[in-house]
């Protein structure tokens, strides 16, 4: 992942992408043929690949139906170019990536909007909070992947309609050639010298990232999993101040100078340091020791996946050692490192590249996301009106 058009992030081209997505009425309804064994295994309601009859029926069966489709998954986000290359060239099953720089919300509205097309997406990966309200609102299918008893409990759904995949800090990225003294922590962000320059990569109440940028500034004044109404504070006075750019942080808008300062994933951070050094931008990454906020995104199958077969072997995939080890190289979390590193199956290399942070991270429960969210919608929208 080197870098990153703020995905999940609902950017600048996420308004489009709704609108897309909302008029993608038409479609052919999905061939299902492929999806039923001879003895009846339906890869539509498989909870397993053994449930299907195991990885190899499962494998026979995707490559039959012969392709995956995915929504909202920028090739530089998270180093997704190379497990989307990576499963192309393994399965030889086509992905179709559509909208990649759009949100967690376009996702879950491709689903409802598109429901028995073939042009539904057939997997998600979605901000937790979003993760969540799909699984409230029944559009995710329960599948279990070989390596889900290795998934901690804390990142997973017990029905196993999601589970966690990879994640990072909430950081701050600054431009170093353009900014005298980068700022390091939230508190930072509101001092004078910063008007004008301080940006997030999307809506919050859309975006995931955006999300933890609100709940990490939350954690920075006074907040807590229970109470984000800080962060919303704290955007209000960036807000006032002049700080705040409406803006929404891209690569393109890093290269322009339009958004010097980002606070962003420190795993896309991170990739924006190796990606414009040949571009002459001296992009500096800080984990702000005042909101320290760790967060993963989650993996889901569509319950009406077009393609389920190939949808559960995707899953398998990024679950895998080799999937798991390609988020790593994209300075990402993977949820399996430490069952990786016990196995001797981790990459090391990349994993001494990341970022470093002390102490062990929290994870707001499902209530606590639930609940925040809910004032996001309720209070964004005021805080940085004007």
């Amino acid at each position: 992942m080197t870098v990153s058009l703020p995905r999940t992030a609902a950017l600048g081209g996420s308004l489009a992408a709704v609108a897309v997505l909302a008029l993608s009425a038409c479609g052919a309804a999905p061939d299902t043929a492929s999806t039923t064994t001879k003895d009846g295994k339906n890869a539509a309601t498989a909870t397993s690949a053994a449930d299907f009859g195991g990885m190899d029926a499962l494998v026979k069966a995707a490559k039959a139906e012969g392709k995956l489709h995915i929504i909202a998954v920028p090739r530089d986000w998270a180093n997704y170019g190379a497990i989307i290359d990576g499963f192309q060239k393994k399965y030889g099953i086509k992905i179709e990536d559509e909208s990649p720089d759009g949100s967690s919300q376009d996702e879950i509205s491709a689903v409802t909007s598109r429901k028995g097309q073939d042009r539904a997406p057939d997997v998600l990966d979605l901000g937790s909070s979003f993760a969540l309200s799909a699984a409230q609102q029944g559009l995710l299918a329960p599948y279990k992947v070989t390596s889900y008893d290795d998934i901690p409990a804390a990142q997973k759904d017990t029905q196993a309609r999601w589970y966690n995949d990879y994640g990072g800090y909430i950081s701050i990225g600054c431009d170093a050639k353009r900014v005298k003294a980068c700022p390091a922590t939230f508190k930072d962000l509101l001092k004078p010298q910063y008007k004008g320059q301080v940006a997030l990569n999307g809506n919050p109440t859309k975006s995931g990232s955006a999300f933890g940028g609100v709940y990490a500034a939350a954690l920075a004044s006074g907040g807590s999993f229970d109470d984000i109404q800080p962060g919303l504070d704290f955007f209000g006075k960036l807000k006032k101040n002049g700080n705040y750019t409406p803006v929404e942080s891209t690569p393109a808008t890093v290269e322009k100078g339009e958004t010097p300062i980002s606070i962003d994933w420190d795993y896309l951070n991170a990739g924006y340091a190796d990606e414009f050094k040949s571009k002459g931008v001296d992009w500096k990454v800080a984990i702000p020791s005042d909101g320290q906020y760790a967060q993963y995104y989650s993996q889901a199958i569509n319950k009406d996946a077009p393609h389920p077969a190939a949808a559960r072997l995707w899953q398998e995939y990024l679950y895998s050692a080799e999937g798991q080890n390609l988020w790593l190289k994209g300075y990402a979390r993977p949820v399996l490192m430490t069952t990786l590193d016990k196995a001797g199956t981790l990459d090391k290399t990349a994993a001494a590249k990341l970022p470093q942070v002390s102490g062990t991270p929290a994870f707001p429960a499902e209530a606590q996301q639930s609940k925040a969210k809910t004032a996001l919608a309720q209070g964004w929208s005021k805080a940085v009106a004007g």
